[in-house]
């Protein structure tokens, strides 16, 4: 018996030999017999219905040809991750196979997953797949053009005996199997048991996703694969649910397409081209110059190592729209960009994604610190002063560490506090001579726990100056005063009643201090985005935008670890910027003896 695999393989083989459709239905015809001769091999496709697609199916290509099915890298990448998800889940390792699956235009995706559920249909019992598209023409396209298509020319001995109604449906009575289409809405698919759901371009469905799986109720079984699926629709429900963390997200860049490549017209074209990459500046352009272009044909040939004729296809994609930012949601370099906020970002959009891409792949084989420090306390039942704390690694913990504290370097720690209009405690720990992020601290910890991590953050790296915001919550600030934290950041306060100034602890954001540390920030992302190191600060400068004249986080986005890296900013003139280097035998005892504290407490 041959497997799966083998007779894929020979069927490539042939194609590439012959290209002959005649031949090669000839050849499906052969291995449909095999199957039905085989009980195995049956077997292994009813598990891995992606190999009858690749054995059997065919499809019309983007040059009208009909065509064998063959997987290209973005069908192959997904059909493996559904394959593993399946093993996992068989397991126990995994508890939902549940995917959002953001990409560029005509890469594949609702192809392969239509093919994959008509594959399913056919080859197993009990199989009930359902599809939702996002308005009536694409329901039909799907219908008529990919579903029935591929049932249409499969081999006539491994077609079950079929019923089609008017309902976009594919139903086989025998083996109790069926795959039905329908335009999204609220009520679809009610009183229905689904094996597999895929959403077809989710993000722009009239009724929202929200509505749509209020609809499907508990319509998915335990076992069911559910596939998110869509272009960007700017910052909507999909976009939502993306950043939930809830389903595995998978993000497909259009370079992954091979046709998207493109040769140039003669030697003087690629030499202009060329040159104009090669010497094109660095600034923060709009997406509407030709150096905005230039530089993202930059990045995409030195980082992502694109080839001159995929760039070059790149570019003329781009030249060719008379909305210039439609290129980043048609064909998004990375899912941050592919989202539009329907503000104006009032930081470089371009730098914060490239960086936070860089970031990323970085993390991947280099990942921070993460955890807390357990605090002991005088009186453990009230929690009254902290005495000590040691460092715990922990996944789930609310600091990430990215640069260790360094003897003599001092630093200052930004705070913001959960308080109106904010959702999370934070803080950003900055060593003050070189301007780097060294510790994010953010979760939604209670005021207590809150000032006591960030005390604990100050003692260890070399007693911090710490400025924590005041204006919705001043009990943190109260506490470090009760605590005899060191050093607090100073405000002039103006007394009311007797108009003498007098200092007081605590940063305060007002009309005043606002727009100085926004207007600061706005700087160090031009000048020095490598000092900023935290993804969750990157994703959220994202989303600081401009609309209506006001500066403000996109409504339902957040700017907590933003606002704590700005008041950490505004808060460096207090602190010593030089890095005192001396002599152990010279130090102060007590410095020395707090020193190795810190190094037992964190390690």
């Amino acid at each position: 018996m041959y497997t799966a695999q083998q007779i894929i393989d020979n069927r490539k083989k042939l194609w590439q030999e012959h290209g002959d459709i005649v031949k090669d239905k000839e050849y499906t015809n052969a291995v449909a017999k095999h199957i039905m001769d085989n009980p195995g091999l049956l077997t292994e496709i009813q598990d891995s219905p992606e190999h009858l697609i690749e054995m059997c199916f065919y499809i019309v290509d983007k040059d009208k040809q009909t065509v064998p099915f063959f997987l290209n890298p973005v069908q192959r990448d997904l059909a493996d991750r559904i394959h593993r998800a399946k093993q996992d889940y068989a397991s126990g390792k995994r508890l939902l196979m549940y995917f959002m699956v953001l990409k560029g235009r005509q890469q594949g995706c609702t192809a392969f997953i239509t093919a994959y559920q008509t594959a399913s249909t056919v080859i197993n019992r009990n199989f009930e797949g359902f599809t939702a598209a996002d308005e009536d023409g694409n329901t039909q396209a799907i219908f008529q053009n990919k579903a029935k298509f591929f049932y249409d020319r499969l081999p006539e001995l491994i077609k079950p005996s079929e019923k089609f109604n008017n309902r976009k449906q594919l139903l086989f009575d025998k083996l109790n199997s069926s795959w039905e289409i329908k335009t999204a809405s609220k009520n679809m698919a009610r009183s229905r048991t689904v094996n597999f759901f895929h959403g077809s371009e989710c993000a722009y469905w009239r009724d929202g996703i929200s509505g749509v799986q209020a609809g499907l109720g508990e319509a998915l079984t335990k076992s069911a694969i559910a596939i998110f699926e869509s272009t960007a629709n700017g910052f909507n429900e999909y976009k939502d649910l993306w950043d939930s963390g809830m389903y595995e997200n998978i993000f497909y860049a259009w370079w992954l397409t091979q046709e998207y490549s493109q040769t140039f017209e003669d030697e003087s074209k690629e030499k202009q081209f060329k040159n104009a990459i090669k010497t094109s500046r660095d600034g923060n352009y709009d997406v509407k110059q030709k150096e905005w272009v230039y530089q993202r044909c930059k990045w995409l040939l030195n980082d992502k190592r694109l080839t001159w004729q995929q760039i070059y296809w790149y570019h003329n994609k781009w030249a060719g729209y008379l909305n210039k930012e439609l290129i980043k949601q048609e064909y998004p370099c990375s899912p941050d960009e592919a989202f539009l906020s329907s503000g104006s970002c009032i930081f470089n959009k371009e730098k914060i994604i490239q960086h936070k891409d860089r970031l990323v792949e970085l993390y991947k084989s280099n990942p921070p610190k993460q955890g807390e420090f357990i605090i002991t306390w005088n009186n453990p039942d009230i929690m009254d002063i902290p005495i000590a704390f040691r460092w715990v690694d922990a996944a789930t913990g609310c600091i990430k560490i990215y640069e260790d504290v360094k003897p003599g370097v001092p630093y200052v720690i930004g705070g913001d506090t959960k308080g109106e209009g904010s959702d999370f405690f934070s803080g950003q720990v900055i060593n003050n001579n070189t301007g780097k992020r060294c510790a994010t601290l953010h979760g939604r910890p209670q005021s207590k726990f809150y000032t006591a991590q960030m005390r604990s953050l100050g003692m260890y790296y070399n007693t911090a100056l710490i400025g924590i915001e005041m204006n919705w919550n001043t009990y943190p600030i109260e506490l470090l005063t009760d605590w005899h934290y060191p050093r607090q950041y100073q405000r002039e306060k103006t007394d009311t009643f007797t108009g003498e100034v007098k200092k007081a602890h605590g940063w305060k954001t007002d009309g005043n201090t606002r727009p100085l540390i926004i207007e600061r920030e706005i700087t160090l992302i031009e000048e020095s985005l490598e000092l900023i190191t935290d993804i969750g600060c990157l994703n959220e400068m994202l989303t600081f935008v401009k609309k209506d004249d006001k500066i403000d986080a996109e409504p339902g986005k957040h700017d907590d670890i933003l606002f704590a890296d700005m008041i950490g900013e505004g808060t460096r003139g207090q602190q010593s910027r030089q890095v005192i280097v001396r002599p152990i035998d010279d130090e102060d005892e007590d410095e020395d003896d707090n020193r190795k504290d810190a190094d037992n407490w964190f390690n």
